[in-house]
Order: structure tokens, then sequence, then C-alpha cells
């Protein structure tokens, strides 16, 4: 199953047809984008005449996104040479018999002006009654677009995530065999220090008590760089992460899941800087650090 990024964006168009003759010739437009987000946040921003829509749009939209912040636009524009529609005899007078009306009660109300019947039946043939399932078919193309986009991206990011674990193996690698070498040149170091002491002693201390004195200190230092366990966990979490990016969309919460990884990755390289005893190791704790980090920044867009 693919990985599907947050981010993405698609856009469509549809002509609508209606049943009135003088009624203008109406395209329908609709873009979604997406960014990152730990949720799933819906904006709609569309004209009142579709504003009845907004509630199967969301529904529909649920059923495809899981989290980003979504922003939805919708739009109705006429396709003639002119935005306005001819007003029918029937409008002309249907408007006619409203203006007397209000006359009758505000006889100081100003009367309809040109501009203003056009406006009116624009107005009217604006969005037509049956618009409905062209909104959500329009909306379910867009909808398919996004995907497709999202995947393509999410499959970038896919790719760049299993290098930097790649890379991210290789130092795991380097550092496992440094911490027994570091720990057999400091056993040999205190058993020279043991020797050095009891050639100045000249037999006044107990050589059992030295040598127990500068083993315990060995065994104590071995134990405080060991990092045996940090790597073990480590390469745990690769494991792991390897088999999210296999699973993709069959993985529940996939984009969260990493994220929760990338922070126990982290925890165990400055666990590994923190017990580090030589330069080389410091090295390594820090480059594993910066391709964290660059995996974070990855992760943040997966979905």
């Amino acid at each position: 199953m693919p990985i599907y990024s947050m981010t993405g964006y698609a856009s469509a168009q549809t002509e609508l047809t209606s049943d009135t003759a003088n009624s203008p010739a109406l395209r329908l437009g609709l873009e979604i984008r997406s960014v990152n987000s730990r949720f799933l946040d819906l904006t709609f921003k569309m004209p009142e005449e579709l504003r009845q829509h907004e509630a199967a749009m969301r529904e529909l939209v649920t059923k495809h996104l899981k989290r980003g912040k979504v922003e939805v636009r919708a739009n109705i524009e006429s396709t003639a040479d002119t935005s306005f529609a001819e007003p029918t005899p029937a409008l002309l007078q249907r408007l006619s018999t409203l203006q007397d009306v209000v006359h009758a009660h505000l006889p100081k109300a100003n009367g309809l002006s040109v501009a203003d019947v056009l406006r009116l039946a624009t107005a009217q043939s604006a969005a037509p009654a049956d618009i409905g399932p062209a909104v959500l078919k329009l909306a379910q193309t867009t909808l398919t677009q996004l995907s497709d986009a999202r995947e393509r991206e999410g499959a970038r990011l896919a790719q760049t995530l299993r290098e930097r674990i790649g890379q991210l193996r290789v130092l795991a690698t380097q550092a496992a065999p440094l911490v027994p070498q570091l720990v057999e040149q400091q056993r040999l170091r205190f058993l020279e220090r043991w020797r050095e002491a009891m050639a100045l002693t000249e037999g006044t201390t107990l050589p059992e008590a030295a040598q127990d004195r500068a083993l315990t200190e060995a065994t104590s230092f071995a134990i405080r760089i060991d990092v045996a366990e940090e790597l073990t966990r480590l390469v745990s979490h690769f494991d792991e992460m390897d088999d999210l990016l296999a699973k993709g969309g069959k993985a529940e919460g996939v984009g969260k899941r990493l994220d929760f990884l990338i922070q126990e990755l982290h925890r165990e390289a400055n666990t590994l800087g923190s017990k580090s005893a030589t330069m080389e190791m410091t090295r390594i704790s820090v480059d594993m650090k910066v391709l964290i980090e660059q995996l974070r920044e990855q992760v943040q867009n997966i979905e």
C-alpha cells in the first residue's frame, strides 16, 4: 500500500446545464489544497448558493482524508461573453409587482434600476436547483486527483526516509565495535596503573586489594560507556520504521507512529552521545542526530 503525504493540490471544473433557455451557461469550479497538520482541519470557502451542500462535501472529504489542514474552494461563474443573464418577461413582471408592493408601504423607496434588474436576474440563475449531484460528483473527481498527488509526494517522502534509515544503520554498525575496543584499552590501562602502584608501594599494600580496585574501576568504566542496549533499540526502531513504510496505507496512523519512533530514535542518540568516551563515538552521535532531525522534518508531512 502507498504512503500518502498530507501536502497536495487539485482542481477541477464542470459545465452546468439549466432547464431555463434564457439562463446563461455556468461553470462550477472546485479547488482543494492540503498541508500537514496533526489532525484533520477542514475549511470551506464557497458562495452562499453552494453553502447548503457543505455538509455532504465535508462527509465526502472525511472519507478520503484522515489528517491535514484542508481548504476547499468552490465557485460558480458564467461562461458567456457577458456575466449578466437575460431577464425573462415572467421575471420582469414579478419584479414589477414586488416593486409596487414595496412602494405601497414605503413610498420613498428608490425604484429598481436596470443594473438592479440585471443583477437580480443573474443571481436567480446563478445556481440550478438540482446542482447537488454535480457538486458531489466534481468533489469526488477533485478528491481523486488530490489523493493521486498526495500519493506521488508520499512515494518521494518514503524513498527519502528509507535512505536516511539506511545511513543511520551504517552509523550504528560503525559504533558497535568501538565500545569493546575501548573497554579493552581501558582494562589494560588500569592493569598498567596497578603494576605501577605495586612498584611504588614496595609491598606495603596487599596486591590483591590493589588489583581488585583496578578491576572494579575497569568494570565500572565498562558499564558506564556500554551502549550495546542503545544500539539494539536503535536497530529495532529502524526495523519497525522500515516495516511501517512497507505496509503503507495498511498501517493505521502511519504518520503518527513514525513520529513517535522519531522521538525514540532521538532519545537513544542522545544517550549514545552522553556515554561517549571517544571523539569517534561523539561524531557518530552527532551525525545520527542530524539524520534523525531530517527524518522528523519528512515524517511531519506523512498522513
